[in-house]
């Protein structure tokens, strides 16, 4: 047992050990706090002890110690909520400024591609059947009519998921498709400055990274899709930081989100499609609106017995049936772990191809690896490349629809290896998105080669970090390892890359700049929601 005296503090909220720490605030004892301490005895049964804790005056030294257990023993959402709620433009390193801008403009050009797209112009139809005439609400864009808020963020959402120019976090997720249209709700419905849109999309992000970032491989082996059931919770923190929601309003909405979460693998792969992040943010929109009415969501809907993890992972504890590195646990206090100085939002990276993520880094670091030696197609007799298992194995390993270690296709792995080696890059503008095809035209040089592609699923290499090798005729070989940080870039660069969607979008170039100029400068701007007008022509 633990002695008198003595300061037991833990960052984590569930103890794989069975070891629980409860303290009792406010009881006092001789004028002392006090914990009081259970645990599982090597013999099964139950001890308790009672810990003393030293007088805490406010000049105490020790009440920083005082002040980390308090805070630990805050349920996950409040600790999320306290956290939001605190969040400051000013508390932004420069480089979350970047991607917030970054992602921005990235989800407004696959906006623009996927309004021209038949599932992008149904949602559109969709809404505006069912919503059309509503005076207070928020905008569709492109098409500039005002529904509902719930409606405009599926409407966009939609379209930014058809436009296949997605961002990724940890293959399986994509939380832009989400967070960027709940924002522009958020930023629409409290007239939102752009550093406040920026806090707003930052906090977003983070939150639903750091709530999914473990695990996103185990929620797929449930027959659940990690992007939908974590996007729900992006969205809905962007709009209500907008919205200077107060901290219990804020822990009511991650409440609320808990119960609305969505999103099942098995219809696609028999031939149906998925209903993925529109219906995520849709959700998510009614949550934040049933938080400002003042609906009291509960503090442990996270982390407790029967909440969100325990139903979507099997259990509260941390253990994991897969994970990306190999891990068999985790611990749920990972999740507020060093949060605002350690920020997961910078391992977002955009999906400049309209591909499986996974596929991106098989074009340009095989473009590349030609480039750097002068590696023509008819050079080349036979490519390996080895890459994260998982990433053979879509969506899950439990339940695989498609096998990338396989007979070459139009669309997987090997063709994308094959199209970097071959053509050195791949058309922006091209979608053959999840192995469709999207019309012909395929170069001979690709489709001959793709068979000559061999994919090498291995446990140690890292998400989106092919290594390639190319074998050529003369007996050599040239190898290039990717980092799988490689389209993790700042603005500048996306900025340069996206424009290669410009011929493909409905508005004219110079509105296209005009979008980019202001995404650059979005902290100076009055009304973050300006950036919604630049994206409904003006010819």
């Amino acid at each position: 047992m633990m002695s008198f005296g003595e300061l037991f503090v833990t960052d984590s909220l569930i103890y794989s050990s069975c070891e629980f720490l409860v303290v009792i605030l406010g009881r006092l004892l001789g004028g002392f706090p006090w914990a009081q301490r259970i645990y599982v005895k090597s013999s099964g049964t139950l001890g308790l002890g009672w810990v003393r804790l030293p007088a805490l005056l406010s000049d105490d030294p020790t009440a920083k110690h005082y002040k980390q257990l308090e805070k630990s023993m805050l349920s996950l959402s409040r600790q999320l909520a306290q956290w939001v709620v605190g969040l400051t433009y000013d508390d932004l390193p420069p480089e979350v400024i970047d991607r917030a801008k970054g992602v921005t403009l990235h989800s407004l050009s696959s906006v623009l591609l996927g309004s021209q797209s038949r599932s992008g112009q149904q949602a559109v139809q969709l809404i505006k059947g069912e919503e059309s005439g509503v005076r207070h609400g928020a905008t569709i864009m492109v098409d500039g009519t005002t529904v509902t808020k719930g409606g405009a963020a599926f409407a966009n959402a939609e379209m930014a998921m058809s436009g296949g120019k997605l961002d990724s976090f940890r293959m399986l997720t994509h939380p832009g498709t989400s967070i960027l249209p709940g924002a522009f709700v958020g930023a629409e419905t409290a007239s939102a400055t752009g550093k406040e849109f920026l806090t707003g999309v930052a906090a977003g992000y983070e939150v639903m990274e750091r709530l999914a970032s473990d695990f996103i491989p185990t929620v797929m082996s449930r027959g659940f899709h990690a992007g939908p059931v974590f996007g729900i919770f992006g969205p809905a923190i962007a709009a209500a930081k907008m919205l200077n929601f107060t901290e219990d309003q804020v822990n009511n909405t991650i409440a609320l989100c808990v119960h609305l979460a969505a999103g099942n693998l098995e219809g696609p792969r028999n031939g149906g499609r998925a209903l993925r992040e529109g219906a995520a943010v849709r959700n998510a929109m009614l949550a934040v609106s049933m938080a400002q009415m003042g609906h009291v969501g509960g503090d442990t809907t996270l982390e407790g017995e029967a909440g969100f993890y325990h139903a979507y992972t099997g259990n509260n504890h941390g253990k994991l049936t897969y994970s990306f590195v190999g891990d068999t646990n985790t611990s749920l206090g990972n999740i507020t772990k060093g949060l605002g100085q350690e920020w997961m939002f910078l391992e977002t990276l955009y999906r400049i191809y309209s591909t499986a993520g996974y596929n991106i880094a098989h074009v340009d670091v095989s473009a590349q690896l030609c480039i750097e030696n002068e590696i023509r197609y008819e050079d080349v007799d036979r490519v390996e490349a080895v890459v994260n298992w998982m990433e053979t194995q879509y969506p899950s390993p439990a339940f695989p629809s498609r096998r990338e270690d396989g007979e070459a296709q139009q669309g997987g792995t090997k063709y994308y290896t094959a199209y970097g080696v071959a053509m050195r890059g791949f058309p922006v503008l091209r979608s053959q998105q999840m192995g469709e095809a999207d019309g012909g035209g395929d170069p001979p040089e690709v489709l001959d080669l793709m068979h000559r592609v061999t994919i090498i699923p291995s446990h140690n290499m890292t998400l989106f970090g092919p290594r390639i090798t190319v074998f050529t005729k003369d007996g050599k070989s040239y190898t290039k390892q990717s980092t799988g940080r490689e389209f993790m870039w700042d603005f500048a660069e996306e900025s340069r890359r996206i424009r290669d969607v410009i011929p493909g979008v409905p508005i004219s170039e110079s509105q296209f700049e005009a979008i980019i100029a202001a995404c650059c400068d979005l902290d100076k701007k009055a009304r973050a929601d300006d950036l919604i007008k630049l994206t409904i022509s003006q010819s």
